[in-house]
């Protein structure tokens, strides 16, 4: 956006000024008050406005991490423009390193929220309502869930031309064609005529350097890509665009055991791992099924039938 005054949450954001505000979410049970760190950097030239975010599900602490590294590293510092950090989104689920909101619910599957819904709903409403109007682009930085373990990729719509431009400049090893899920935040900010990535990297309660790494940089290319900041794009030419993909399940119960790196390209018929019981009397190979990449994995040492073990492309 380019207009001279620039008010977020009440509050006048000066150009050239640096400015930390404090979103209040609810109260907790002791009569604490939980709040949401937001920092906002605006330049003196008007520009766009992007708002980088992490820890939307608690126990995802790349996210945070890699808003943490850019505000540290002085990248949050826009040429033109306003960049917005919200490093840690769900507070709540941070403080006690889970994935959902007190009350049970996925924080990423209630927007855009009700002013009389849950607590999750409720504060989803006060994002919808104030803060994403007042944005153009947003990146939403995410991990695999429970033992799942994501290599670093961008998950966009491949049809919509304006977005993909941007996951191309991210850089990411890995473009994830992805529609989008009802009531989650990257739809809801979708509808709303802005743009959003959703960036993937590691897995919950660990930090990676790699995934970290990929996460800042990707993020600086893409403000250099749309005017934020100055500079040249640092290009990866190995991107790979995977426009259909599927879960490789456990066809049997047991400890399971790697035999591939996540992020890479096998063969048909490639034994990616191993699941077997505790007794020595039986081990079974997971074969890949087709050539492929192999962009997710399971790292739970012990799997059930049906279990989802590895996230591979089908093209």
């Amino acid at each position: 956006m380019s207009t001279k005054e620039f008010m977020f949450l009440g509050q006048d954001i000066q150009k050239g000024k640096r400015t930390y505000l404090e979103l209040e979410v609810a109260k907790l049970h002791n009569r604490n008050n939980i709040k949401i760190p937001i920092i906002i950097e605006r330049a003196r030239i008007d520009g766009p406005t992007i708002l980088l975010m992490g820890g939307i599900h608690g126990d995802e602490t790349n996210g945070v991490a890699i808003v943490r590294d850019i505000i540290r590293k002085k990248y949050n510092k826009p040429k033109r423009g306003t960049i917005i950090c919200i490093p840690v989104f769900n507070v709540f689920g941070y403080l006690s390193q889970t994935r959902a909101f007190p009350d049970g619910r996925d924080l990423n599957r209630m927007f855009p929220g009700s002013i009389s819904g849950s607590l999750a709903s409720q504060f989803a409403h006060r994002f919808t309502q104030d803060i994403a109007p007042l944005v153009d682009y947003v990146i939403d930085f995410h991990t695999g869930g429970a033992e799942r373990s994501n290599y670093p990729n961008v998950r966009c719509n491949l049809k919509e031309e304006k977005t993909l431009e941007l996951a191309k400049a991210f850089g990411a090893p890995f473009i994830v064609h992805s529609e989008y899920i009802a009531k989650s935040v990257r739809d809801t900010i979708n509808k709303m005529g802005k743009t959003i990535l959703l960036f993937e990297g590691g897995k919950s309660k660990k930090l990676s350097e790699k995934v970290i790494h990929f996460g800042v940089e990707g993020a600086v290319n893409v403000m250099k890509h749309i005017g934020i900041l100055d500079g040249e794009i640092v290009k990866n030419e190995n991107t790979v665009i995977i426009e259909k993909s599927k879960w490789i399940r456990a066809q049997q119960s047991g400890m399971f055991q790697l035999s591939v790196k996540n992020g890479s390209k096998v063969s048909k018929k490639t034994v990616l791992g191993r699941i077997s019981d505790p007794y020595g009397e039986f081990e079974r190979k997971v074969i890949s099924p087709f050539d492929c990449y192999i962009f997710g994995v399971n790292t739970a040492p012990i799997v059930n039938k049906g279990d989802a073990l590895f996230h591979v492309s089908t093209e």
